[in-house]
């Protein structure tokens, strides 16, 4: 099984950037599609950015052109570089394997991101 440590959240004001970090233990990390996903207080979890295993991005709609998600495989680390942030992106910052979060396992404990109007 697969630990990950999310790191990087903080409180911004709106406009500002982050860099969110999700330290991963584990051999098959470099072959695994890895995502971003983030909760608001009263919302479902939702996939923010994903990359897999070869370095295809995708983005929800709201984040796309101001999130980046890479990896670095020899650092068994995948980063979410936020930029433009907004309030709305409020959110606890969640990283895990497309797989375990499609069956809702191997949570992490989060990182905490707080934007400032």
């Amino acid at each position: 099984q697969v630990r990950l440590v999310e790191s990087g959240g903080g409180l911004v004001q709106a406009g500002g950037s982050l860099k969110l970090s999700c330290a991963a233990s584990g051999s098959i990390f470099s072959s695994s599609a890895m995502g971003w996903f983030r909760q608001a207080p009263g919302k479902q979890r939702e996939l923010v950015a994903g990359i897999s295993g070869g370095g295809i991005t995708n983005y929800e709609a709201s984040v796309k052109g101001r999130f980046t998600i890479y990896r670095d495989n020899s650092k068994n680390t995948v980063y979410l570089q936020m930029n433009s942030l907004k309030p709305e992106d409020t959110a606890v910052y969640y990283c895990n394997s497309i797989a375990a979060a499609t069956i809702n396992v191997n949570w992490g404990q989060g990182t905490q991101v707080t934007v400032s109007s």
